[in-house]
């Protein structure tokens, strides 16, 4: 049986895996990890750290790519929750009025 720190890791990192892999779609990998470079920088956010700093990674996104990240965080969202069962997905898409980072605050707390 797995502990819910473990738990709580392998969601985390599932989430991390599905926000690069958008970034990575949409921008490429040499954009990508300038995305990376500026979020660590200048709000000292690791890759790997992006769902335990959700607030800060989505507020340095925002500041990057300024009405654009509404877009990226949308797609990642919708990845997220098409990751998840169908029961899960639908459960996830009736709390869509918050915002980005509360959405993920939501599923790391619920998963």
């Amino acid at each position: 049986m797995t502990t819910l720190t473990q738990q709580t890791l392998k969601e985390n990192e599932k989430i991390v895996k599905i926000i690069d892999r958008v970034l990575k779609q949409i921008f490429g990998n040499e954009a990508t990890r300038l995305i990376y470079r500026y979020l660590e920088t200048r709000y000292a956010v690791k890759r790997d750290e992006i769902a335990d700093k959700i607030d800060l990674f989505a507020k340095g996104l925002e500041e990057f790519l300024r009405t654009g990240a509404y877009v990226i965080e949308r797609k990642i969202l919708d990845d997220i929750y098409s990751s998840y069962g169908l029961l899960r997905r639908l459960e996830l898409e009736r709390t869509r009025e918050e915002d980005f980072a509360n959405q993920i605050k939501m599923l790391l707390r619920r998963a």
